[in-house]
């Protein structure tokens, strides 16, 4: 008996479209993650509060609606620039694997960045004083002293956050992308086997985040290598 009644190859593309957007949006997610952190504790007060808003938004305003915005909105924003320059390109749409991937990656940034912001403060600043008094420039500093170390710190955190956008990426099926959920649906409408597809669903989003979640762990033992125990 066919469990997947003919669906196999589809919802294993749809397992790897979503694996690509999650890699995808966690690699851009980072960069705006330590942009955040690094704003927030600029020395220049406007570049701090531009820091703490996007936080604020990003933690505070719902994943779809984000997701939303950006494809929606992005699409009239850029049909409006190609009108105003004279191009006749009618509506102009945003692929939704890329929309997706910059909607995720903003709201894996607004968390990440609180994360770092943490991880940043955690390394002592005798360290810090240590290598200026040694001549160290700002970023020899950064990415000597203070780089090596933010990892340790920060990789729980971001791990949890890595295993939540994971699932978030469950959202983008509401424009279009054929993911895990997406094709889900298109077999529950063809088979009318609603709880058989979104139950393999959920099985498929349990494995991925059961791996790598394991896959986390093991990255903070190995960061926490040479660490000394406290005594309890």
């Amino acid at each position: 008996m066919d469990v997947l009644m003919g669906w196999g190859g589809q919802l294993l593309h749809g397992a790897l479209t979503t694996l690509e957007v999650a890699f995808a949006a966690l690699a851009l997610g980072l960069v705006w993650g330590v942009l955040g952190a690094l704003a927030q504790l600029s020395r220049w007060w406007l570049v701090r509060q531009l820091g703490f808003l996007f936080t604020l938004i990003m933690r505070g305003t719902p994943e779809l609606l984000i997701i939303l915005i950006i494809y929606f909105g992005g699409s009239v924003t850029l049909t409006g620039l190609a009108k105003s320059i004279g191009m006749a390109a009618g509506f102009v749409e945003i692929p939704a694997f890329a929309a997706g991937v910059f909607a995720l990656s903003l709201v894996f940034g607004g968390y990440a960045a609180e994360v770092l912001r943490g991880a940043f403060l955690a390394i002592p600043k005798g360290q810090i004083e240590a290598a200026e008094a040694f001549g160290f420039s700002w970023w020899d500093a950064f990415t000597t002293v203070r780089l090596p170390q933010i990892w340790r710190f920060a990789l729980p955190g971001l791990g949890n956050n890595w295993i939540s956008l994971i699932k978030d990426t469950s959202l983008i099926s509401v424009v279009g992308l054929e993911e895990i959920m997406r094709v889900s649906g298109m077999a529950t409408a063809v088979t009318g086997e609603p709880f058989r597809f979104y139950l393999i669903a959920a099985i498929i989003f349990y494995a991925l985040t059961t791996s790598n979640g394991l896959i986390v762990a093991k990255l903070e033992r190995r960061a926490s290598r040479g660490e000394r125990e406290l005594a309890r």
